[in-house]
């Protein structure tokens, strides 16, 4: 890993957040990745290792692309994107459907910015095979984790299309990630390159609370944060650790991988995506101010990561994927709503303006958005005025990636309790995702075993709708 400490005043810390000076918590790492404490140079070899296969050598030059928001704990499709006004009081809960800009589409009222623009997204309220676990696995692989994994696991999304497209830019990863390390470990992990190897983990790009992901080695010291907005400072700064380290002789156990991935921060595209202080402010200020505080166990409101997401796919990366906050209410009186009120317009206004940034620069038919959660919420509320898990119903929000978008696609019954019309799987949504990046679903990859493995179960097949 290769972290630089700051010292920022705990004024300016309370007023700042991940990049908008570019940290939280006297910390930013760049370069925290992949579980089990994997380094930047140890993932630079294993992409080394991988440079002749046939795959890695025809990397294509377009740069299809995909966000990944993960929405942790279970988000309540029937408050959210699936109301049921015409339900007793106990199931439609506090909230009136509003209309949108496409006819016979209705979302949550606290959602008008996202209703202003329905003709930019889909949303699909039939995903019918939620594995029911407080985890991200699901969205992340596609796969349920109660799967058989091949040897090695499951590839992550973005491990799959490092795989097959390659990196756009050779100094920003084509697999990056924002997800915090949350309090309940599932709902932090990103996933990792699985059978495909460690050379296509995820690139994470924030750690967890307080100094949760510590480097172990490669630490630069005395740089403050207000230097990282200085090039020459910062260059200096590597310039002074190089010449002591090579006076100390520690230089020469540092490989070629070793000082790649020293140049990361000087030489790419990397920390300036990282930096919204170069993001132009009228833009900037439409996503809303982040909040540092983690969410109990949860992600925090850091509503600025939708941007930090933008600006990475233009460095060069190919899949981000993020956290966003907590979404299991069902604890305490009334959470449900209480909860809501603050959060969904956070949600409003970050993934609004995504779009908005999308379309605005002609990315909206290249790089593909999905929001989602683990499962949905029960349609009638508990004795707390709050819903319980449920998995039987799910819902998601798709954008972007030259989709067909400004439609409704499947139905849940009178209820929102499970889908009646058009049920969806997980996989077929990658199928999806995956097709709208440029990757064949015939491709198949070997796993430790030897035996094929393929990017979604063969008969999977994209959703025709959105194709």
């Amino acid at each position: 890993m290769l972290t630089i400490f700051g010292s920022q005043p705990q004024s300016a810390q309370r007023k700042s957040g991940f990049c908008d000076r570019l940290v939280r918590r006297d910390f930013l790492k760049i370069g925290g990745m992949a579980l089990g404490g994997l380094s930047l140079p140890q993932i630079l070899r294993a992409e080394a290792a991988e440079s002749n296969s046939a795959s890695s050598q025809n990397a294509s030059r377009s740069h299809k692309a995909i966000i990944n928001v993960f929405l942790p704990g279970g988000p309540p499709h029937i408050d959210m994107w699936d109301l049921k006004p015409d339900a007793p009081a106990e199931i439609r809960g506090e909230y009136s459907p509003i209309k949108t800009t496409v006819p016979g589409m209705e979302i949550c009222e606290l959602f008008p910015k996202l209703a202003s623009m329905a003709e930019r997204f889909a949303i699909i309220r039939s995903i019918a095979d939620s594995d029911g676990d407080h985890s991200a696995f699901q969205c992340m692989t596609g796969r349920r984790r109660s799967e058989q994994p091949p040897p090695g696991g499951w590839p992550a999304m973005g491990s799959w299309v490092s795989k097959l497209k390659g990196s756009v830019n050779p100094s920003v990863p084509a697999h990056t990630s924002l997800m915090y390390k949350t309090g309940h470990g599932d709902w932090g992990n990103p996933g990792d390159g699985g059978f495909l190897g460690l050379g296509h983990s995820p690139f994470r790009l924030v750690g967890g609370k307080g100094n949760g992901m510590k480097a172990d080695n490669m630490v630069l010291q005395g740089v403050t944060l207000d230097r990282l907005h200085d090039r020459d400072s910062l260059r200096s700064s590597l310039d002074q650790f190089r010449r002591a380290a090579d006076a100390s002789g520690s230089m020469d156990g540092l490989d070629e991988f070793s000082q790649k991935a020293m140049g990361i921060l000087t030489t790419s595209k990397l920390a300036d995506a990282l930096d919204l202080s170069q993001e132009d402010p009228q833009v900037l200020a439409k996503y809303g101010v982040d909040d540092p505080e983690f969410e109990r166990d949860g992600a925090p409101r850091m509503v600025r990561n939708f941007c930090i997401a933008r600006r990475l796919i233009e460095a060069g990366a190919r899949v981000v994927s993020m956290n966003f906050i907590r979404w299991d209410w069902h604890g305490g009186d009334g959470m449900n709503f209480v909860n809501s009120k603050r959060d969904f317009p956070l949600l409003d206004a970050g993934l609004s303006s995504l779009l908005t940034d999308l379309a605005d620069r002609g990315l909206d038919r290249d790089v593909s958005v999905v929001v989602w959660g683990e499962f949905g919420r029960t349609p009638r509320l508990n004795n707390r005025n709050s819903r319980d898990h449920w998995p039987q119903a799910n819902c998601a929000v798709v954008a972007g990636g030259g989709m067909k978008l400004g439609q409704v696609i499947g139905a849940t019954n009178k209820y929102a309790e499970h889908p009646v019309d058009r049920p969806i799987k997980f996989q077929e949504i990658f199928a999806t995702l995956y097709a709208k990046a440029g990757l064949p679903l015939t491709t198949r990859e070997f796993d430790l075993r030897g035996r094929p493995q393929y990017l979604v179960e063969p008969g999977i097949e994209p959703i025709r709708e959105l194709m």
